[in-house]
């Protein structure tokens, strides 16, 4: 980058982060890319990757240029794709429409690009100038680079608490625990993650609905842990599955079962073969219901969230909500599926040495075993406060 442009090169970058971040919610399993094209001091072209399988921001910006981009630069948050995807490689929209200079954010992990895409345009004679303003451009594609590189969902625990670090009463009661705004921000990380999962405690308690409520949201794809099928048919949950995505995780013992259609015989039948009979057609009502029942191995009990994730991962689900209850966020640190963490803070104090906390299970036998968080921000929300942390070591 040349020091006498460097403020200008940065502005335009901001600009192309700005732009990217509008297909949030909407261009997953693909990154979030912006790009601006700069004629003479002016911009003549803008343009993101507005949804998954549409195209990309290199053309989006090109196809709405004022003026011939001959000669031009254009700033990208994410070095320009060399492959054939669902849209054409956008080094060749680069190369044809004369692009003089390219200013790069972000190198692409993607091993079908992983630097071919900025070696080929220095190939065809165009100046690249990489990692402006990198670290932000990173940050916009944490889930896309953890996804492309290990083909798991990147997962974000949330959860909201008072000052005492309570997320109930003693009573159970939780509703509301943080202010409007910071309930709103949810709706967005809602809108942001691909899908939100939940345990089956959670949704025994709340009967909740796990969906994103905010005007042209999209709603998460909703995954339940359910080791022994205990998710009600009147929930919420089932009720609406046939319009919002829902996966059920649910221990593999129940697959054979499901298998079967045979009536126990009632003159030898035992206990074991009166419930498996009871599961499986409880397995067929919620298949009818629109949910998919994804049989996952079991580890002391519960769901294995690693062969939970390795599943999911397969299924092109990059990146998942996390707001589960204590058991459940406990069981994921432990795990080590946690990515990132979003913790709502409200300026109360519920007390109550039996009330309800963040994290739960067995817990750390030392100080020195605790989970690490860093590269925390603290945000302002209202009378509230979010930080965000990303998990360092588990």
């Amino acid at each position: 980058m040349q020091k006498g442009t460097q403020m200008t090169d940065e502005q335009y970058m901001r600009r192309a982060i700005e732009l990217a971040k509008r297909g949030m919610g909407y261009t997953s399993p693909n990154p979030m890319v912006g790009a601006v094209i700069v004629k003479d001091g002016r911009i003549i072209g803008e343009g993101w990757h507005e949804r998954y399988g549409e195209l990309h921001a290199e053309r989006n910006a090109l196809k709405h240029c004022k003026e011939s981009p001959q000669g031009a630069d254009m700033y990208v948050t994410l070095e320009p794709c060399c492959h054939h995807g669902k849209q054409p490689p956008c080094v060749e929209a680069v190369i044809e429409a004369g692009i003089k200079r390219v200013y790069v954010g972000s190198d692409d992990p993607n091993p079908l690009v992983a630097g071919g895409g900025i070696k080929i345009l220095k190939e065809h004679g165009i100046e690249v100038v990489t990692q402006v303003l990198k670290d932000e451009c990173d940050r916009l594609n944490d889930v896309f680079f953890y996804f492309i590189q290990t083909r798991r969902p990147y997962v974000a625990m949330k959860y909201a608490m008072t000052m005492d670090g309570k997320i109930a009463t003693y009573s159970g009661l939780s509703k509301w625990i943080t202010g409007e705004k910071a309930r709103e921000h949810v709706q967005n990380l809602r809108h942001r993650y691909k899908a939100i999962m939940a345990g089956i405690g959670t949704v025994l308690a709340d009967d909740p609905l796990l969906t994103c409520r905010i005007e042209g949201g999209v709603n998460p794809i909703r995954i339940i842990c359910d080791t022994h099928l205990k998710l009600p048919l009147e929930s919420q949950i089932v009720n609406t599955a046939k319009e919002v995505p829902t996966i059920v995780a649910v221990s593999e013992r129940y697959h054979e079962t499901a298998q079967s259609e045979a009536l126990p015989d009632t003159e030898k039948d035992s206990i074991e073969e009166n419930n498996n009979y009871q599961k499986n057609r409880k397995i067929t009502r919620l298949e009818e219901n629109g949910i998919e029942i994804l049989y996952v191995a079991e580890k002391n009990g519960h769901i294995d969230l690693n062969d939970l994730m390795q599943k999911l991962g397969e299924r092109s689900i990059d990146s998942i909500l996390l707001e589960g209850g204590g058991i459940l966020n406990w069981s994921a640190l432990k795990s080590g599926i946690v990515n990132k963490v979003y913790a709502y803070i409200a300026p109360k104090l519920f007390g109550g040495a039996d009330a309800k906390t963040p994290i739960e299970g067995m817990g750390t036998d030392s100080p020195a075993h605790a989970v690490m968080l860093g590269n925390s921000k603290v945000t302002k929300l209202g009378d509230d406060f979010l930080i965000e942390s990303d998990v360092v070591n588990i």
